[in-house]
C-alpha cells in the first residue's frame, strides 16, 4: 500500500468539486427523464429545474476555473504513474471545458428557440440572439450529445476515484475528501 501525500485541495476547491458534482448528479438524470415522460406539469417542472441547474453549473464552473488559475492545485499524487496523471488531467480538463460549453449551448439554444432562461424562479435571462428554430435544433442536438459525454466522463471519474480509494489505497481520493469523511 502506497503512502498518501499530504498535499490536499483547499476548502474552496473541495466546495466547487463536490457542489458541481452533486449538480451534475442532478442535471444529467433530470435531462434524461424530462425528455422521456409525457408532456405536462411534471415535465415542465423538470425542464425548469434543468435550465436553472445548468445556469448554476455555468456560474460555479466559471468561478472554479478562475479559482484554479488564480490559486493552482496541489501537485499530482507522487504514487501515480505517468499514464494515470495524463488520464486524470485529460478527464478533468475535458470535464471543465464541457461543463462550460454545454450550459452555454443550452442558453443559446433556448435563445434561438425564442425562450428566456429561468433561474429557480428568481429571474430570467432574456433571449441573447434572434429567434432561429433551425439553429436551436442544431444547438439542442449538440447539447444533448455533450450531456451524454459529461455523464460518461463523470462516471469514469467516479470509478477512478473509487478504485484509488478502495483498491489502490494511494491517498488520491483523500486529497479531495473532507476530513470528516476520511480526507487527509
Amino acid at each position: 500500500m502506497a503512502i498518501a501525500s499530504r498535499a490536499r485541495y483547499s476548502p474552496t476547491a473541495r466546495f466547487f468539486h463536490w457542489t458541481i458534482g452533486l449538480l451534475v448528479l442532478t442535471i444529467v438524470p433530470v435531462g434524461i427523464l424530462m425528455d422521456n415522460i409525457a408532456s405536462g406539469k411534471t415535465q415542465d417542472s423538470l425542464y425548469q429545474l434543468h435550465k436553472s441547474v445548468g445556469l448554476l453549473i455555468l456560474v460555479l464552473m466559471t468561478a472554479r476555473i478562475i479559482y484554479r488559475f488564480s490559486f493552482g492545485a496541489p501537485s499530482s499524487e507522487p504514487t501515480l504513474k505517468p499514464w494515470e496523471r495524463a488520464a486524470s488531467g485529460t478527464v478533468h480538463w475535458t470535464l471543465y471545458a464541457l461543463l462550460i460549453i454545454n450550459p452555454l449551448l443550452g442558453l443559446f439554444a433556448l435563445s434561438a428557440y425564442g425562450a428566456p432562461t429561468p433561474f429557480f424562479g428568481l429571474f430570467q435571462i432574456p433571449p441573447l440572439i434572434a429567434k432561429n428554430t433551425a439553429l436551436a435544433g442544431k444547438l439542442f442536438y449538440f447539447h444533448t450529445w455533450i450531456g451524454w459525454a459529461i455523464g460518461f466522463l463523470f462516471c469514469a471519474h467516479i470509478a477512478a476515484a473509487l478504485q484509488h480509494y478502495f483498491i489502490k489505497r494511494d491517498g488520491v481520493m483523500q486529497r479531495m475528501l473532507p476530513k470528516s469523511l476520511g480526507g487527509n
